[in-house]
């Protein structure tokens, strides 16, 4: 089954105002920030917003998927942060600073008190890892394979910059200072099976070239979404991460020929003078599924 994580868009958890309005942005997640967009004196009223805003959302839409990224276990505000904002309407947490398949653990155990205490199925909330630093880059496969609750791994390039001495601003056109960790990231979610989640654009907000170079670079390394940080940036990710009509159409043709080969007992086929086997028709196929969700989406 696909499960679209095209665009997911920070909103700041102090913000009532931003918190009102996410629901009509054009995302496929809302990540409802209590970490760095939210300062220390504020995270309270953070957490007591989010709490209101789940309760106005017992019979929430289909999407957007509702997500907190919690502070960090270094913090020692993650615990507090579970216990305002694990409820029904939650689809899953989003933890900063994963650096070790411990760090899962823990939220895992956390997340399954108090499920059990607040009578929600176990298991229901999901977890998103965000790798930020050289060691959660290294121990990527790890966190993947952790627990059964993650469903994605996500990439925070600001943090992994700083962690290795260098600064985000300074970023090259070609970024080739994130090749690797990105290269790692993705190879880590595809292999055990999850979604790779690009980090945020963190050039001009305006730079809208900028930002679609980057999903550009995100996509052909592999990723299947990006982290977003403004709505503005929202229109650009979604169409980069999903199947142009031309993708639509040749999906269409290859799942075509695969399926009359295999009608007449071939295990393989040929499409426009290239091979293609049982893995090209599950990708295509799985590209035809993503076409028709969009569709019936933006049809209601």
């Amino acid at each position: 089954m696909v499960i679209l994580m095209r665009s997911l868009l920070f909103v700041p958890a102090n913000s009532w105002r931003m918190l009102s309005r996410c629901l009509r942005e054009d995302t496929d997640a809302v990540v409802l920030d209590l970490e760095d967009s939210v300062p220390i004196m504020d995270k309270e009223t953070a957490r007591w917003f989010i709490r209101e805003f789940l309760n106005d959302l017992k019979e929430k839409p289909e999407y957007p998927k509702i997500i907190v990224r919690v502070n960090s276990w270094a913090t020692g505000l993650t615990m507090e942060d579970l216990k305002f904002i694990v409820d029904k309407p939650l689809d899953a947490i989003m933890l900063p600073k994963s650096e070790s398949s411990e760090d899962i653990h823990k939220l895992e155990q956390s997340l399954k008190n108090l499920e059990k205490e607040r009578g929600l199925d176990i298991g229901s909330i999901k977890i998103i890892p965000l790798i930020e630093t050289a060691k959660g880059v290294e121990l990527s496969y790890d966190i993947a394979l952790s627990s059964e609750r993650v469903i994605a791994l996500s990439f925070g390039a600001g943090d992994y910059m700083r962690d290795l001495g260098l600064s985000y601003m300074m970023l090259s056109k070609a970024q080739e200072e994130l090749l690797y960790a990105r290269s790692r990231i993705v190879v880590a979610s595809r292999a055990a099976g999850i979604i790779p989640i690009d980090t945020p654009y963190l050039g001009l907000i305006i730079d809208r070239e900028g930002l679609e170079h980057e999903c550009i670079i995100a996509k052909k390394l592999g990723f299947k979404g990006k982290l977003a940080i403004h709505p503005s940036h929202l229109p650009i990710i979604n169409k980069t991460f999903s199947p142009s009509e031309n993708e639509v159409r040749e999906a269409s043709e290859i799942v075509k020929t695969f399926e009359e080969a295999a009608s007449r007992g071939m295990g393989a086929a040929t499409y426009a003078g290239r091979m293609i086997d049982y893995m090209t028709y599950k990708q295509a196929k799985d590209i035809i599924e993503q076409a028709m969700i969009l569709k019936k989406r933006y049809s209601t």
